[in-house]
């Protein structure tokens, strides 16, 4: 076992322990980092549900989630005996405000056996609706008085529009310090994420060109092959634009488009984010039919396989209005990005799995070539590729072997998994760890939260006050409606995807 310095005692409460994110993501994630001796040595978890587990048989569905979902498949042995020592299950309703003080006695009895007041984390893992009425009656636990030992962390999404995101950080705010708060996105927990900060603040040869002169356009792709995969109550209320695009994405642009902090302290990180927010050119809604463009998947054939359109999803209305799919053209009005098109889509049914951001530069002057060579020119690009690989590609021109001078376009490429031995941490034992330790970086501030909501509400509103004449209007296994390409093709670019040249 490695030996690394250990966050402090951490009592760790996840309301819907019995639910499938805590199966699938973070009982993994809590295992591994006890594997790899990164959890304190004094630690407790108590999974919270209404659903009854007698004896032992909340353990074993936590370990059948482990087997499955565990980057460290076979591994459970001793380590899991240990590690199912710290971990209990309370089942109590969490509607009943009289319930809560069961909490406050486990954190009184673990307080005596640590011998010592343990940092004290809420997870809330449960549907978005339930969260606010679990924070009012969590709030007034005396528990939750000391700023520097209690925690509250909640998952996206966070609020369904500007108006309940604003009542959400005002309760938030009524009950906790901002500095109590972890809203988590797990994008930003992904490897190839955090490094972006590194290749652009670490690297002396892109900074110089970062910017305006040098840069044509960015693209930001985020595309899944799956429909709703039984998420279609879920998605009913959410849709592409809210799901994706809001959160992941606009985070994704923040961390390219954001200035040099003077250190890697939390709020340095997120004050230089919320200012690419503020600067985010705004859309009227005189103006959304010429930045955004929105879809919705018909039926048709992926994979070889016959698949329904999303109307005919389980829990779908048959006439439902909801984007499966979103494309929109943003404008960063600052000094370094004034006139760049950040172009982003993202979709389900699309052709391939993948999050990629592409960062294409100004072509060079072919002058000085002959014209043979300039048939084959291509400008440079970085593309930093989230999923399903994680590495980083510099696309630049070389001559081919031969007597004429003839140009093609060449990869480097960086790879983690060529670069590295043994597999990077999944985002959610990064998250956990941070909070753990009360490492903020990598969780959205209240103004963050409401500043994305801001950028693209002139969208939700323009689309909620004029339904779609033409869904479903893509078809599965494609990559999204014809005007998704009209919006980039105006410009006189077209979308790249990994197999692009």
């Amino acid at each position: 076992m490695q030996q690394h310095k250990r966050p402090p005692a951490s009592l760790l409460f996840i309301f819907g322990g019995s639910g499938d994110l805590n199966y699938r993501k973070l009982s993994p994630a809590l295992f591994k980092l006890f594997i790899d001796g990164w959890m304190p040595e004094k630690f407790g978890i108590v999974g919270i549900g209404r659903t009854e587990y007698p004896g032992n048989s909340y353990h074993d569905r936590l370990l059948d989630g482990i087997t499955q979902f565990s980057r460290r498949k076979g591994e459970q042995n001793g380590e899991w005996a240990e590690f199912s020592k710290h971990v209990s299950y309370l089942q109590m309703d969490a509607e009943s405000e009289a319930e809560y003080q069961k909490i406050a006695e486990i954190v009184k009895q673990k307080e005596k056996e640590f011998g010592e007041h343990p940092n004290v984390i809420f997870y809330m893992s449960v549907a978005p609706w339930l969260v606010p009425d679990i924070l009012k009656k969590l709030g007034p636990l005396n528990i939750c008085a000391d700023t520097k030992c209690t925690r509250v962390v909640v998952e996206k999404p966070f609020g369904h529009d500007l108006k309940s995101a604003q009542e959400l950080n005002a309760l938030l705010a009524s009950m906790f310090d901002e500095e109590q708060i972890y809203r988590i996105d797990h994008y930003l927990g992904k490897e190839t994420v955090q490094n972006i900060l590194a290749l652009r603040f670490a690297n002396a040869l892109f900074e110089p060109i970062w910017n305006r002169n040098y840069i044509e356009h960015v693209q930001i792709t985020a595309s899944e092959t799956i429909g709703m995969e039984g998420r279609g109550a879920y998605y009913e209320t959410s849709g592409a634009l809210r799901d994706m695009v809001q959160n992941h994405i606009l985070q994704l642009m923040c961390m390219i488009a954001m200035e040099a902090p003077v250190s890697f302290d939390a709020n340095e990180i997120r004050n230089k984010k919320v200012d690419v927010l503020h600067a985010i050119r705004k859309i009227t809604n005189e103006q959304v039919h010429q930045f955004a463009v929105r879809g919705q998947y018909a039926s048709g054939w992926m994979k070889g396989e016959k698949v329904s359109d999303y109307r005919s999803e389980k829990n779908v209305a048959p006439e439902s209005p909801n984007d499966t799919f979103a494309a929109v053209k943003f404008y960063i009005d600052n000094w370094r990005w004034q006139d760049v098109p950040f172009y982003v889509r993202t979709g389900k049914r699309m052709h391939e799995k993948a999050t990629t951001i592409n960062i294409q530069f100004r072509p060079a002057p072919s002058y000085a070539f002959p014209p043979e060579a300039a048939e084959t020119w291509r400008a440079n690009r970085l593309t930093i590729s989230i999923q399903p690989e994680m590495d980083i590609r510099l696309r630049f021109q070389a001559k081919q072997p031969g007597q004429s001078l003839s140009l093609t376009p060449v990869d480097m490429t960086f790879s983690y998994k060529d670069a590295y031995e043994g597999q990077e941490p999944e985002a959610y034992e990064t998250l956990l760890l941070d909070v753990m330790e009360g490492n903020a970086t990598l969780f959205m501030r209240a103004d963050q939260v409401e500043a994305s909501w801001k950028v693209i509400m002139p969208i939700l509103d323009t689309w909620n006050n004029r339904p779609p004449v033409d869904f479903p209007n893509y078809a599965p296994d494609s990559w999204g409606p014809e005007d998704a390409e009209a919006l980039i093709a105006r410009d006189g670019h077209n979308w790249i995807t990994l197999a692009s040249k």
